[in-house]
């Protein structure tokens, strides 16, 4: 009978369904969205896997003194530094070595070129293992190559596209020019995808020395050092092993503020799901409000059909109804038209979250624990929706219904 009663009024049904089903694609869209963006993040900030840090100097540390003077920025690590480090580092763990080039690189293939947004970067031979970049075909430098400078090259898969048609076998040991600079090809890389509008297959790297020969080596020339501990349980320790002879290498006295950082990845990818909780509780906010309206409009349309059908509710109990059956019978109602306005939501919320997922450069996904929100709320707002239509119903006295007209 409630099946009944849902086809019989098709319009008003549909309608009260996609009101239902506008709420729930509001917040499993949103928190899809919100997932799929903060695992893409997640993987790209993972590169260097979670047995890795690096160091860096501290950007941005000036501060006001009491005279009104400013004190001076961390210097940049210098080539001398960073190879230091690597030597004397003897802890059970891979360190490497890497420095920016520039970011507007032109690379040239015969009567083909890229555009000039190439990011051109320095690297030993340590660097691509640390990093996680995966050599597609070919090979990484050797150590030979890193100390002679050998002007070799491993490119990105976008840099495959525009100049050799995406064949990787075309690419290898070719002759390609960086700006004004002649390098061979030595590797591709495995395609990256990008993130946070940095595409990692737009990349070239070439030997160190050789980027430092190219680029400069002043003082303002900064270096960047990443270690991969071979067991991650011994994390803490390479940390702190690394930190006391980091400072050590920069010359810092004791009691003095470190001026250079640890970036260890597992524990940026922990603040970024940290700070997603928040936004996951602002959608869920947001959708819960739309979902209060729906549930208000759907309460009002089970009332009025409970106004409509007084007379039919009185010939039911007449005959022997119980006014648990009745109230069962509206309120299955308007469970039933909860839980398909879920599913169309559902849904939708999936397809719209995943289509602004891979907008932004993120991955598919099917978000199982929304989901499971999702039915949960159309469940209790079915309930809370239909539970006092349904027992205003199941109270009406049958010989006044059988004479309301």
């Amino acid at each position: 009978m409630a099946f009944k009663n849902i086809r019989a009024n098709m319009l008003r049904s549909v309608l009260t369904l996609l009101i239902i089903a506008f709420g729930i694609m509001a917040l499993v869209g949103i928190l899809t969205s919100i997932d799929a963006i903060a695992y893409s993040l997640s993987d790209n900030l993972s590169n260097l896997g979670a047995n890795s840090f690096s160091i860096e100097r501290k950007w941005g540390e000036v501060r006001s003194t009491r005279r009104g003077k400013q004190e001076k920025r961390a210097e940049a690590v210098s080539y001398k530094q960073a190879m230091e480090f690597k030597e004397r580092f003897t802890f059970p763990a891979k360190v490497a070595v890497g420095c920016y080039g520039t970011g507007n690189a032109t690379v040239k293939f015969g009567d083909k070129k890229t555009n000039p947004n190439v990011t051109f970067n320095g690297a030993d031979e340590n660097f691509m293992d640390v990093k996680g970049v995966e050599i597609a075909l070919g090979r990484n430098f050797s150590k030979i190559e890193v100390e002679n400078g050998t002007p070799v090259a491993v490119i990105g898969s976008d840099i495959v596209k525009s100049l050799f048609d995406g064949k990787n076998e075309k690419a290898l040991d070719q002759i390609i020019m960086v700006n004004a600079h002649r390098y061979r090809v030595v590797g591709i890389m495995a395609t990256k995808g990008s993130s946070m509008n940095e595409s990692s297959d737009r990349k070239v790297y070439a030997p160190l020395v050789n980027v430092k020969a190219r680029f400069g080596s002043g003082d303002d020339k900064d270096y960047f050092l990443m270690v991969a501990v071979l067991e991650p349980t011994s994390m803490d320790a390479a940390q702190s092993e690394a930190t006391g002879l980091f400072r050590q290498i920069r010359g810092l006295r004791p009691g003095q503020e470190d001026d250079f950082k640890l970036f260890a990845s597992d524990s940026i990818v922990a603040i970024l799901k940290e700070n997603t909780v928040t936004l996951r509780l602002a959608a869920v906010a947001i959708g819960l409000m739309t979902l209060l309206g729906a549930a208000i409009g759907l309460m009002n349309i089970m009332l009025v059909s409970v106004t409509e059908r007084t007379r039919e509710i009185g010939i039911t109990k007449a005959l022997g109804a119980t006014r648990r059956s009745i109230m069962l019978q509206f309120l299955t109602e308007a469970i039933t038209i909860c839980q398909i306005g879920g599913l169309v939501g559902i849904f939708l919320g999936i397809l719209m979250g995943n289509i602004m997922t891979l907008i932004l450069g993120g991955a598919f996904l099917i978000p199982w624990a929304w989901m499971l929100l999702g039915f949960t709320l159309c469940m209790i707002v079915g309930v809370v929706s239909g539970f006092y239509p349904a027992m205003k119903a199941s109270r009406l006295d049958p010989i006044e219904s059988l004479r309301y007209e």
